[in-house]
């Protein structure tokens, strides 16, 4: 008995605190609006189209729009033979053919077979123009593109190179002017790390293949050209491989933002995620030179430099005072360079190249990328601990052998 009290004790406390709750919460029309059941959804088809994804969407039409201004680039190059006694160039190092004296050779030079490549290109305007890697057609006696719109085989001949830009220029030989799809060259300079971009080429030898990833870094610098100069590249994450060089990097819109040409692949050849694309601002600063022919040569000093890091104790000693703790210091001047004949000497300390200050010879080469021939720059020197300023005009020279 006393049990079934405690019982209706709780429950009419229960009760009560509920009554009091709902005396202090304020009626609201949600608290006293009638509960309607949820209407079952209809049922639909499936429709593909609307169940793409924007993101698929949008790279459906970007490599649908700009696969016809895609070039499939093949190279060959047909080594000569050189016979016994010459310096020759049939193997690598000018090896001669060790057995040739046993089976009836003249000791010639092994004679190989023609050496082939391949690469990407695209066209940058109407004319026809393709832009490619120098190192597509470095050395190439013949050059072939394909299109993707069209599976025949054209020439196509050297127009300019800017091998210190890994870039070069070059047009086919009879190709018709509707076969000729000009991608739009969009602006590297507004690229932020995320965008999403997709490579575009031939990897491998496969034709127009594309690859979709985002823009990793901008601004990473990576060695490039002939003499591997540090300079500004966009990474991606965009699948790039050996066959993709040459090739574009486009972004959602479409635009041309880069030129694919190196991937970061330790032991090995393939992509490991991590590729890198030439800024396409850079290929449209040089457009116009490339268009005019000939190689775009970049000016040089003419010196060696050491670092001052490097320097015994003594050495520095015998130099001066007021030496900074790192920098560059030129250990040889070349004979008739624009250097020697600004009166530059070795042991002179570089500290600054116009308003660059020099902590390394990459600054240099790098600061004269921007230069041509008949420019002039100022360097801050150091010469027997004291600092003066040498003009110094860019002109072409021949080094003596």
């Amino acid at each position: 008995m006393k049990r079934t009290i405690a019982i209706v004790s709780i429950l009419g406390g229960m009760v009560l605190g509920a009554t009091v709750l709902r005396d202090l919460v304020p009626n609201t029309e949600a608290q006293t609006a009638p509960v309607v059941a949820p209407s079952a959804a209809p049922a639909t088809t499936f429709n593909e189209t609307r169940a793409l994804l924007e993101n698929e969407k949008n790279s459906v039409g970007v490599i649908k729009n700009n696969q016809d201004g895609v070039v499939f680039v093949t190279v060959e190059s047909n080594p000569q033979v050189a016979q016994s006694g010459s310096s020759g160039s049939g193997t690598p190092g000018g090896q001669t053919d060790p057995f040739g004296q046993f089976f009836g050779g003249q000791g010639s030079d092994i004679v190989p077979g023609p050496s082939t490549g391949s690469g990407s290109g695209f066209f940058v305007n109407d004319a026809g123009y393709i832009l490619t890697n120098y190192h597509v057609v470095d050395g190439a006696d013949t050059i072939t593109i394909k299109l993707h719109s069209d599976k025949t085989e054209y020439k196509a001949k050297v127009i300019g190179t800017a091998p210190d830009y890994d870039l070069a220029l070059i047009k086919a030989d009879g190709l018709a002017k509707n076969k000729i799809k000009a991608m739009t060259l969009g602006n590297s300079d507004l690229l932020e790390a995320g965008r999403k971009v997709i490579a575009m080429g031939a990897p491998f030898g496969l034709d127009f293949t594309a690859t979709e990833g985002i823009v990793s870094a901008v601004g990473r610098e990576i060695p490039t050209g002939v003499r591997e100069v540090p300079q500004t590249a966009i990474q991606t994450d965009a699948a790039i491989n050996p066959g993709n060089s040459g090739g574009p990097l486009v972004n959602s819109l479409g635009e041309v933002i880069g030129i694919n040409t190196q991937i970061l692949s330790p032991g090995a050849r393939q992509s490991s995620g991590v590729g890198f694309a030439i800024p396409i601002n850079t290929a449209k600063n040089l457009l116009t030179r490339l268009e005019k022919g000939g190689q775009i040569s970049t000016p040089t000093l003419g010196i060696r430099l050491g670092l001052l890091e490097n320097l015994t104790t003594r050495q520095r000693n015998d130099l001066g005072s007021n030496l900074p703790d790192k920098g560059v210091i030129i250990a040889a001047v070349t004979m008739g360079s624009p250097a020697a004949t600004a009166g530059l000497k070795a042991s002179d300390v570089i500290k600054q190249i116009d308003a660059l200050p020099v902590s390394a010879s990459e600054d240099l080469q790098k600061y004269l990328l921007g230069k041509a021939y008949g420019n002039t720059v100022t360097l801050k020197i150091l010469r027997d601990g004291k600092e003066q300023s040498v003009t110094v005009s860019l002109k072409e020279y021949k080094v003596a052998n």
